[in-house]
């Protein structure tokens, strides 16, 4: 079944070539050229995965991402010419999955995209049935992974897809310490490529929703010269 992919870029003939790409690749894709047209698009089409620039007319790019997280839960990869890292750590903080700098190569962007689509959708989509595992607690923490749902002292966290994607990985094996490699290899998976030091940004943007002091931390805790693991000592 294929997958529905909405390239948004304001620069008409990139987009063009980029759905290409996604076609030759097997998706359904459609393309918007400004803020405003985006977000439209997203609400009639229910893309699975949107790639979209930061620079866009109407809305930038990090205000759409803001829009399309309070309606959607697709993978969302964000394209910057800026190649400054505020911009990226921007870009991620509104809850996008993945991002790339331009110049990039079609190629990696499609290889990127078939990587996100081989994880886990959101819902009971595993394996396992609702309820079926027990939810895994640490302290006020609870990790329901067969609901995808997390809370801290019973209330709910929202959190996207990477982030509860990272959450699971690092609670399924805990007090092991995981380096950035491994986590990526868990969530990207090991076919992604790029700086691994998105792994920090998904962390840090997860220990602020979860109230998780990284000085006195109760739940992900940095191994140093590692990577990270679940736990306080």
């Amino acid at each position: 079944m294929s997958t529905r992919v909405l390239v948004v870029d304001d620069e008409q003939s990139l987009a063009k070539v980029v759905a290409s790409y996604l076609e030759h690749d097997g998706h359904d894709v459609a393309c918007a050229f400004d803020g405003p047209s985006a977000v439209e698009a997203a609400r009639e089409q229910r893309p699975d995965v949107v790639v979209l620039d930061l620079g866009l007319p109407g809305l930038d790019g990090i205000e759409v991402c803001r829009q399309l997280r309070t309606f959607t839960d697709c993978y969302i990869v964000m394209l910057t010419a800026r190649a400054d890292e505020v911009d990226k750590l921007i870009g991620l903080g509104v809850g996008a999955d993945d991002y790339l700098t331009k110049p990039f190569s079609p190629r990696e962007l499609v290889a990127r995209v078939r990587v996100m689509l081989r994880r886990p959708r959101s819902g009971g989509g595993g394996a396992l049935a609702a309820g079926e595992e027990p939810a895994r607690t640490f302290g006020a923490l609870s990790i329901d992974v067969s609901a995808r749902e997390v809370s801290v002292d019973g209330g709910p966290v929202e959190v996207t897809r990477t982030e509860f994607d990272l959450l699971a990985a690092l609670s399924a094996r805990p007090r092991m310490a995981f380096s950035r490699r491994q986590l990526i290899d868990a969530v990207w998976g090991d076919g992604w490529v790029g700086d691994e030091h998105l792994v920090d940004v998904h962390i840090g943007h997860l220990r602020r929703k979860l109230g998780d002091d990284p000085a006195a931390p109760r739940y992900i805790r940095t191994v140093r010269g590692v990577g990270y693991r679940m736990g306080e000592r």
